[in-house]
């Protein structure tokens, strides 16, 4: 039975190891191939060991097992400084294996002295053969130091590197914790079970699963950091990868000094978290996923104007992620601004239709709104209260300037937000002018005007030179219903996945339904609207924003009260 449990065990070691041979890259670790070639290896001497007949024959399948036991734990130590991005100076490398190889060397006088093992003889269970009636020299004594201090070292390195170091992914030390672990119990814990087999050979099966799994996982980051060394070399390129789910690999530092959120993103951790990103990158994403064509986008920053352009990051010939690479295009841009505009009157003139035009756009807009506004069961006024209302809060929000809100980002907002509800254009006048409660059907077709409303609005401003314009009046008209709890709708998002522009809309629009007369309720008084809206914080609302609404109320009542 022993016999059988060795060649299984030595016989899936090597299927392991082939596995890693098909799937091998130039840009592995070493360390992980010495591991994949040394475990075959240690688990073929547990086999020679099994099936020996003499003690001669039972030594050298013993020696061929401390060739394993004296350098993978050394391995395996090694691997996790690499994977934890350590560095560890050659000399220290140098000194370690040829204390190792010391320390092995001293198996081969095993039946010779009483340097490694002082007596030794044969034994026989389950079917196979096994050293027995050991009594150990002192050189065992300092392999148990050496491969316990090996075992000890990765492992305080990683729990410090899961802990401190938020550029190594976290996914990839769990894994590596574990080959480390189960092979410290099934060195020391199998000397203490009378089951008759040992632990390790299993414990080595395992660590390759393991490694095979880490493998697949940082080849993600080996082809990233590649694209970006080659890429870097010969341009000045910024460079961002995300993962399939949106998760954020890794970028340069090209790329976070045009976005400088990137630095307190944490690897393999959602780019939604971010505000900021979420208002460019995930956009720029979402219209490549929608329309692989829309490939390219510009953004515009202290003075400068980058080419953004999206690929799919690829392993082979599968698709793992997505590349984010960036270019200052703003020389070419000058140049074709000075082709467009060779002298100064036609700036000028230019400059005026422009003006102009916006205008046109801006009174178009509020025109569209209004007349949304005229189909509602409203008394009028609510696009006009609300735009008002959102300035009351932005001012507020600006005297601490915590959120860091830019004077466009305030300005964009209070100019979008009469956009906010142009969605409710769809709805059917017999839902829309409902004088009393919508039934379950009835609410499902009324929700449908924050999507379409960004449909809307996307349509509008599709053509606009101000994408962050563009970008921040979609939000605000499609995520102005959702909820910090995640109860919200078109989409369900929760917390800061919700654009901080939508979130400062939720509670203007909220705020003016409750204070303002409708054709089916009453005005509510200022202290029952209040009482509704503190209640709703953390829950309907951000919590972070309820400093600036309590800080806001007064001259939201004086507004108000101006009003009737």
């Amino acid at each position: 039975m022993a016999v059988l449990y060795y060649d299984i065990t030595f016989i899936l070691s090597v299927v392991m190891t082939l596995i890693y041979a098909f799937i091998w890259r130039k840009r592995f670790d070493v360390r992980f191939t010495l591991i994949f070639s040394f475990i075959p290896l240690a688990n073929l001497g547990f086999v020679f060991i099994s099936n020996s007949k003499t003690l001669a024959e039972a030594l050298i399948g013993n020696n061929i097992v401390y060739l394993g036991g004296c350098f993978l734990p050394l391995f395996i130590m090694m691997s996790i400084f690499n994977l934890c991005e350590i560095k560890v100076p050659k000399i220290i490398n140098t000194g370690l294996l040829l204390l190792s190889f010391i320390v092995y060397s001293s198996t081969f006088t095993i039946g010779k002295t009483t340097m490694f093992y002082k007596k030794q003889e044969l034994g026989h269970m389950n079917g196979g053969s096994f050293i027995t009636n050991k009594e150990y020299g002192f050189m065992h004594t300092v392999f148990y130091i050496l491969i316990v201090a090996y075992f000890l070292v990765g492992i305080s390195v990683s729990v410090y590197s899961y802990i401190r170091k938020r550029n190594v992914s976290k996914r990839v030390i769990q894994l590596v914790f574990i080959p480390v672990t189960l092979s410290m119990i099934a060195f020391f814990g199998g000397k203490f079970l009378d089951i008759g087999v040992e632990l390790v050979p299993v414990a080595y099966l395992i660590a390759q699963v393991v490694y095979l799994l880490i493998v697949d996982r940082i080849y993600l980051y080996d082809v990233t950091d590649t694209v970006i060394d080659s890429l870097v070399q010969t341009n000045e390129t910024g460079l961002i990868s995300l993962d399939l789910r949106k998760n954020y690999l890794g970028c340069n530092n090209i790329a976070i000094k045009v976005f400088p959120e990137l630095a307190g993103l944490t690897v393999d951790r959602s780019v939604t978290r971010s505000d900021a990103l979420s208002r460019t990158l995930l956009v720029w994403l979402g219209k490549f996923i929608g329309d692989e064509t829309l490939d390219k986008s510009r953004y515009e920053k202290d003075g400068r104007i980058y080419l953004i352009d999206i690929n799919y990051l690829y392993q082979g010939t599968r698709k793992r992620g997505y590349q984010f690479v960036i270019t200052d295009d703003t020389e070419n841009q000058k140049y074709i601004s000075l082709l467009n505009n060779y002298n100064s009157d036609l700036k000028e003139q230019v400059a005026q239709q422009t003006r102009h035009i916006v205008e046109m756009h801006d009174n178009l807009i509020l025109g569209m709104a209004t007349m949304v506004e005229s189909r509602d069961n409203s008394t009028g006024g609510h696009i006009r209260r609300t735009s008002d209302v959102v300035r009351i809060l932005v001012d507020e929000i600006r005297k601490d300037n915590e959120l860091q809100l830019t004077d466009k980002f305030c300005h964009d907002l209070i100019k979008a937000a009469p956009m906010h509800d142009l969605g409710k254009i769809a709805v059917d006048d017999a839902i829309l002018r409902k004088p009393g409660r919508f039934t379950d059907e009835e609410f499902e077709v009324m929700k449908t005007h924050a999507a379409e409303g960004a449909r809307i609005v996307h349509e509008i401003l599709k053509a606009t030179d101000d994408n962050e314009f563009h970008i921040l009046a979609e939000n605000v008209a499609h995520y102005h219903h959702e909820r910090w709890d995640g109860s919200g709708y078109p989409e369900g998002l929760k917390g800061e996945e919700i654009p901080l522009e939508a979130r400062i809309m939720a509670i203007a629009d909220v705020y003016d339904a409750l204070v303002s007369k409708r054709v089916y309720k009453e005005s509510m008084s200022f202290r029952q609207a209040d009482s509704i809206i503190m209640e709703g914080m953390g829950k309907h609302f951000d919590k972070r924003l309820e400093k600036y609404y309590v800080s806001a109320r007064p001259s939201l009542e004086a507004y108000y009260s101006s009003q009737e």
